[in-house]
């Protein structure tokens, strides 16, 4: 690691032009080749699948995405000869618009179940050319304009569909803007250089850059979900950020001990620079855990996300060297290098709020371990309420056009029932039914199904049969009584599965598979809870395993899995408490309460188990270097504790303001992802890594540490940070185990054998 910084200090200008370079290549590759992410999240396999791909096999010509144009009047009906008129126009406009396939008009011959019983709500079906992956946002929004032009006159006019919801795709610009700006504020704060501040920014910025135009690249060999980029810029900026914010604070400390500039980034990226690469490599390993569950878009946004995170590794121990050396003496303010040029090199000591605090919690390690327990226990109540489900269009924010248009359908109001008005709730999550019929005997049977699908209960609606050109395969749309997201609707869909269709088939050979939003759904959900708890074993398996390896011992990597549930929980209880619940949904922009994305367990676990584990390896690493030379716990809880206390706070703060202000993205998976992260970071660095981890460290003793003699022997040995440089303080005797430290918890004069020096983060 050495080898590499001075290499990197040295070439700096090479280094900065080939980081220039790479982000200019891939960037240019990225914009020729264009996006090709995809928001199809069915999994092959299970029974809504083979339902889709009997569907494209058989109905090709209905591949294309379908949308809905609604409108609605107050006073009159839409078969009022003025309301007919203008929107018989607007349509025809419509069908005559690039990318525009079909338009079904409720005032055709076949169109009189398009209009509801009252008369005041109408909607028309739009089918584009092609599926929703594959639709241009500019035609889909010339469509809206179009249709949004005949409102007026008592006629409201809303749009509808997962096409149309292209047209309020989130705008990334905005959160970063806001997040880079409060990381900035912070690391003024702590610097009070202007040329230290941007560093970690830049850093940040040219492998986030280079990685999200990687992703879109990646797009084109796999099947990357649509909030791959978005997700990888999320984290990007707060390890990233927070990674360069260690090292930098590790050189600004050799600067101002008297090392030269040369020296100080050397020494930072070998001490620093090793827990960086170990804790992305752990950030890595929780993302990688996702290719286990073997789900297609699953696998491209493990592999963005784990882009992202290397390529802010390697920017942060080739590329922040390099600006290092470039910025000079400048990574120090200008009192401190006046301070510096006058008085010399100053021996840091550990004193002020951190120190306070680490000596508080020794004193008090029952009552504070019980307290954070008890809060964590609290916020992770609401996690077993967990309802994972279809987030559909009546969960969008009030103002917006597809929640407009949800509400109008299901009858004027909520978006999760009827009020008489509309057309019920279920229509906007209509069930798919597909035969495969394999003679005269079975189409019968397809024939009478529709009969029996009315008298069951939780169906308003059936529609059908349709056959294809070689009548074997048709298909029944079922309009259910309840909403998408509703659990009746999920019990309509087991129901019909176990108990309708069978008895239908009877002595037939019939198949017909249930498909559609719901079904999907809960397909995948249920494909995901029943390899969850293998997910998240090997990913706890993997991270324990390298904990050991670098800490041997059986109690700290015991210690770290038991607190990355905790904070997985707790940030659970609160996405579950504001989205599912509601508590504030609204207030935030994010829409109503409603089920929570069944894929969204799946990469909060991995995301949270890499970040809880980066605080674990900073904090623990200085703990366990104490331990190495005195042998003392409780000295070595308390020197670890002040010591890292301050920079894991600071990094802890930035990524919270990075995780927090992606909420402002108007997506409301992408909001998920930011408060779930940003309350878990804050439960991690100020709850866990701060108070519950100290104070159960305290309360073990000894036992932290130990190791087993013949585990000790078989496994191999690896090291996070160099051998301790000499240091005559180390043989001076500390405290012994039961003492106090004096002045609420500040260490003596010369009680660290580095004079305060941590040689993980520098603070």
């Amino acid at each position: 690691m050495t080898a590499l910084a001075r290499w990197c200090l040295r070439r700096r200008i090479v280094v900065i032009v080939l980081w220039l370079a790479a982000f200019a290549g891939v960037a240019v590759a990225a914009g020729v080749a264009g996006s090709a992410y995809s928001n199809n999240y069915e999994v092959p396999g299970t029974e809504s699948g083979r339902a889709g791909a009997l569907m494209a096999e058989a109905f090709p010509d209905r591949s294309g995405d379908t949308d809905s144009i609604v409108w609605h009047t107050d006073s009159g009906t839409v078969r009022s000869g003025a309301v007919e008129k203008k929107m018989t126009r607007t349509l025809k406009e419509i069908s005559g618009l690039p990318g525009v396939s079909e338009v079904l008009s409720p005032y055709g011959a076949h169109g009189a179940r398009q209009i509801s019983e009252d008369g005041h709500t109408a909607y028309a079906s739009v089918v584009f050319d092609v599926p929703t992956d594959d639709l241009d946002a500019g035609r889909v929004q010339k469509v809206v304009d179009t249709a949004r032009q005949a409102a007026g006159d008592g006629v409201r006019v809303e749009l509808g569909g997962a096409g149309i919801a292209l047209t309020e795709a989130p705008r990334a610009q905005l959160p970063e803007i806001i997040g880079l700006c409060a990381a900035a504020v912070v690391l003024f704060l702590a610097f009070g250089s202007l040329a230290a501040t941007f560093l970690p920014i830049i850093t940040a910025l040219a492998a986030v850059g280079t990685a999200s135009a990687g992703i879109t690249l990646l797009g084109h060999v796999m099947t990357v979900a649509d909030f791959a980029p978005m997700l990888g810029m999320l984290i990007g900026l707060g390890v990233g950020i927070d990674y360069a914010l260690f090292i930098v604070t590790r050189h600004r400390k050799g600067l101002k001990s008297g090392l030269s500039v040369q020296e100080a980034a050397e020494r930072a990226v070998a001490v620093s620079g090793r827990a960086v690469v170990f804790a992305g490599a752990t950030v890595c390993i929780a993302l990688l855990g996702m290719l286990i569950l073997r789900l297609g878009f699953l696998n491209g946004v493990a592999l963005a996300a784990s882009l992202t995170v290397v390529l802010t590794v390697a920017a942060s121990i080739t590329l922040l060297p390099a600006l290092l050396g470039l910025i000079g003496m400048r990574a120090l303010s200008r009192r401190e290098r006046r301070r510096l040029a006058e008085g010399g090199p100053r021996v840091a000591r550990r004193a002020g709020i951190a120190a306070r605090w680490s000596g508080f919690v020794e004193r008090h390690p029952k009552l504070l371990g019980g307290a954070a327990a008890a809060v964590m226990l609290v916020l992770a109540l609401p996690t077993l309420g967990l309802h994972l489900g279809t987030s559909d269009q009546g969960n969008n924010p009030a103002t917006s056009t597809t929640r407009q248009a949800y509400d109008l359908l299901a009858g004027g109001g909520s978006g999760h029932g009827g009020s008489g008005h509309g057309f019920g709730p279920g229509v906007n999550g209509p069930l798919t039914l597909v035969g495969s019929l394999d003679g005269a005997k079975d189409r019968l049977a397809f024939d009478k199904l529709p009969d029996e699908l009315r008298d069951t209960p939780g169906v308003a609606h059936v529609s059908g049969p349709e056959f294809n050109g070689s009548r074997d395969t048709g298909v029944i749309t079922v309009v259910p009584t309840s909403s998408p997201q509703s659990q009746q609707t999920s019990d309509l869909v087991e129901r019909l599965r176990a108990e309708v269709l069978p008895e239908a088939a009877g002595s037939t050979t019939m198949q017909v598979h249930v498909g559609g939003v719901t079904a999907s759904y809960d397909d995948f959900a249920s494909l995901i809870v029943g390899k969850l708890p293998l997910f998240v074993g090997v990913v706890i398996a993997l991270g324990s395993i390298l904990l050991l390896l670098a800490f041997r011992s059986i109690g700290i990597p015991l210690k770290a899995a038991l607190m990355n549930v905790a904070a997985v929980a707790s940030s659970f209880g609160i996405v579950v408490a504001i989205f599912q619940w509601g508590w504030g949904s609204e207030a935030l922009g994010l829409g109503s309460g409603g089920p929570i994305e069944p894929f969204l367990p799946v990469i909060m676990v991995s995301v949270l188990f890499g970040l809880s584990m980066d605080y674990q390896v900073f904090l623990v690493s200085r703990m366990y270097e104490e331990w190495q030379l005195t042998r003392d716990n409780r000295r070595s809880v308390r020197v670890g504790l002040a010591e890292t206390g301050r920079v894991i706070n600071s990094a802890a703060v930035i990524m919270i303001a990075v995780f927090a202000a992606f909420v402002l993205s108007g997506d409301r998976i992408i909001a998920m992802f930011g408060i779930g992260l940003a309350a878990a970071v804050a439960l991690d660095a100020f709850v866990l890594r701060t108070l519950l981890v100290p104070a159960l460290m305290h309360m073990l003793g000894g036992a932290n540490w130990w190791l087993p003699g013949w585990l000790d022997r078989w496994l191999p040995r690896i090291s996070i940070e160099p051998p301790p440089e000499p240091n005559p303080a180390a043989a001076l005797p500390g405290p012994r185990d039961g003492d106090s430290p004096r002045d609420g918890g500040s260490p003596r004069d010369g009680e660290s054998p580095r004079d305060g020096e941590s040689p993980l983060v520098g603070v």
